[in-house]
C-alpha cells in the first residue's frame, strides 16, 4: 500500500484537490448570499484547491443549521402561555405613542425577528462594571429556582472567581444552574474557569467547540458573543459586558475599561430565556425543562411601562437580523442618529444608509474610543472614516479609558442596545442579542450619555485624516481589506 501511494502520490493529491476544491466551490456558490463574498471564496479555492478548501472549512462557512426555540410564550416544554400574549404591543399603540414611522419599524421587526415587541417591561442601565457585577452577584445570591448564564468571555480572575463561587453556592442551595461560555472566549484566561465551575457542581458547557480538543469544524469562525443571565425566569441582565476584572474599577483602578449593561424585567425576559436555552441545547444537547424553568408572569400590567423587543441574530435562520433592524431604523430617523461603538466597521449598505440620512438633514454622530483594545480593528475602521465625513456625518474620538459600550439612539424615541458591534463579525458571524427599546425617557437618557462623551471628545476631520503620512493610511486600507476576519 505504501509503495502504491509513493508511486501514485501526484495522482492522489490531484484527485483530493479536485474533489475538495469542487465541493468547497459549489458550497460557496450555493450558500453565499453576497456575490462579492461568493466570488472571493471561489477565487481562493480555484487558485489553491486544497489550501483554499481548508481555509473555507475554517473561516468560510457562516451558517449553522439548527432548530431554534423561538416562541417565548412556551414553558420550554411546549405549552402555550396565553398570559404572555396580552403583553404584545399592538400597531395602534405604537402608532399612537410614537408615530406611523415607528409602526413601520415595528412591522419590520415582526417580520425579521423571532420575538414580539412587548409592553410591561422595565430597563435600567448599569453604567460601570462594578455596578453591573454587584447587581448580578446579588441576583445570583437571591436566586431560588434557576439561573441560566451565557457569555462570550468568563475569565478566571478575581471577578470570575466571585461569579464561580456565587454560582457554586447557588447549586448547593438547590438552584438549577446552566452556564454556557464561548469556546474562543473560554480561552482568554489560562487555565480556564471551566474546571472551577465543574468542581463547584455547576452544569457548564462551551459553545461551538471544546477548550481542550479545539473548535468545532466547519463552524470554527462562528461564536456566541451574547451576554445573557436570567434569574428564576423573572429578572435578566444583558448588554455588552463580559465577566472579567478589567471592567472593575475596584480591582483594576485607573486601567479600568468601561461598558454598559442592562437589568430588565417583564415579558422580554422570557425571550432572553428562550434565546439562551436554544444555545444551551445546541451546545449540550440538553433541552431545559422542568418546574425550575417555568417562566414567571410579569408583575406589570399589559400596555404599560417600557416597550421592548429582544433581537437575536446570528449565522442560523436569524442571519443579519441586527443588520436589517439597523437599516430600518436609519431609514425612519428624522432628527438624530447617535451611535457609540468600540468597533465601527459597518458594511457598504449601512454606510449608505447613514450618509443618506445625513444628507436628508439628520444629525449623525458616531463616538468611538481614542484608546482601543484592538489596534488592528481601530486602524481598519479609521480607513472608513473619510466616507462618512465627506457626507455630513460627524465622528468623535472619546477621551479617557477604553469604552466597550454599544449604544444607539434615534430621535430621542428609539434605542438599540446589547452585544452587537457595528462590524462584520457581529453583523454576520457572531450570535448576538440586542434590545430594541421604544421609550422616550430611556432614549433621551442614552442621548445625554452620548452628549456627555462628545463634550470631552476630539472631532475627527477630513483634513486631519489626510495630513497623516501616506504609509499609515496605506496600512489602514490594507487592514480594512481584512476587516471581516478581524
Amino acid at each position: 500500500m505504501l509503495d502504491l501511494a509513493e508511486t501514485y502520490w501526484p495522482h492522489i493529491l490531484f484527485t483530493i484537490s479536485v474533489v475538495a476544491g469542487t465541493a468547497a466551490a459549489i458550497h460557496a456558490a450555493m450558500t453565499k448570499e453576497e456575490v462579492r463574498s461568493a466570488i472571493g471564496w471561489v477565487g481562493v479555492i480555484v487558485l489553491s484547491p486544497i489550501i483554499g478548501a481548508g481555509l473555507y472549512l475554517i473561516a468560510g462557512v457562516n451558517r449553522i443549521r439548527r432548530n431554534v426555540i423561538s416562541d417565548r410564550r412556551a414553558l420550554l416544554q411546549g405549552r402555550i402561555r396565553a398570559d404572555f400574549a396580552s403583553y404584545d404591543a399592538s400597531d395602534e399603540l405604537v402608532a399612537t405613542q410614537f408615530g406611523q414611522r415607528f409602526k413601520a419599524l415595528k412591522t419590520l421587526g415582526d417580520r425579521v425577528t423571532s420575538h414580539r415587541l412587548t409592553t410591561g417591561n422595565s430597563i435600567v442601565a448599569l453604567d460601570t462594571g462594578d455596578e453591573a457585577y454587584g447587581a448580578m452577584l446579588k441576583a445570583i445570591g437571591e436566586a431560588e429556582r434557576s439561573i441560566i448564564l451565557e457569555t462570550y468571555i468568563f475569565d478566571r480572575d478575581r471577578i470570575g472567581i466571585r461569579f464561580a463561587e456565587a454560582l457554586s453556592a447557588a447549586v448547593k442551595r438547590g438552584v438549577d444552574v446552566r452556564v454556557l461560555i464561548d469556546a474562543v472566549g473560554a480561552r482568554y484566561s489560562v487555565p480556564s474557569v471551566l474546571g472551577m465551575l465543574r468542581d463547584g457542581g455547576v452544569n457548564v458547557d462551551v459553545f461551538n467547540g471544546n477548550v481542550i480538543m479545539g473548535l468545532r469544524l466547519p463552524y470554527a469562525n462562528l461564536r456566541t458573543h451574547r451576554k445573557i443571565m436570567v434569574i428564576d425566569g423573572r429578572v435578566a441582565f444583558t448588554g455588552g459586558m463580559n465577566i472579567r476584572e478589567g471592567f472593575s474599577k475596584e480591582l483594576s483602578g485607573s486601567k479600568c475599561s468601561f461598558d454598559t449593561h442592562f437589568k430588565v424585567t417583564g415579558p422580554v425576559v422570557a425571550d432572553l430565556v428562550a434565546i439562551a436555552a436554544a444555545d444551551w441545547q445546541f451546545a449540550s444537547g440538553e433541552t431545559i425543562e422542568g418546574e425550575a424553568w417555568t417562566l414567571q408572569t410579569p408583575e406589570t400590567e399589559p400596555g404599560r411601562a417600557v416597550v421592548v423587543r429582544a433581537v437575536s441574530s446570528g449565522p442560523d435562520r436569524s442571519l443579519e437580523t441586527n443588520h436589517k433592524m439597523l437599516m430600518g431604523a436609519f431609514s425612519v430617523a428624522r432628527s438624530s442618529i447617535r451611535i457609540v461603538s468600540p468597533y465601527f466597521l459597518p458594511d457598504r449598505e449601512l454606510i449608505t444608509a447613514l450618509i443618506t440620512a445625513a444628507r436628508r438633514g439628520v444629525r449623525v454622530d458616531i463616538v468611538v474610543p481614542t484608546s482601543n483594545n484592538l489596534v488592528l480593528v481601530d486602524r481598519a475602521m479609521t480607513a472608513q472614516f473619510d466616507q462618512m465625513l465627506k457626507n455630513y456625518c460627524r465622528i468623535w474620538r472619546a477621551s479617557g479609558p477604553f469604552n466597550h459600550s454599544k449604544l444607539l439612539a434615534i430621535d430621542g424615541c428609539w434605542a438599540y442596545v446589547g452585544s452587537s458591534n457595528l462590524d462584520p463579525r457581529s453583523l454576520r458571524l457572531n450570535f448576538e442579542v440586542d434590545l430594541e427599546v421604544l421609550d422616550c425617557p430611556f432614549a433621551e437618557a442614552l442621548e445625554r450619555r452620548i452628549d456627555l462623551a462628545i463634550s470631552s471628545a476630539t472631532e475627527v476631520t477630513l483634513e486631519g485624516l489626510r495630513e497623516r503620512p501616506f504609509l499609515i493610511r496605506l496600512v489602514e486600507r490594507v487592514l480594512w481589506l481584512g476587516s471581516p476576519y478581524l
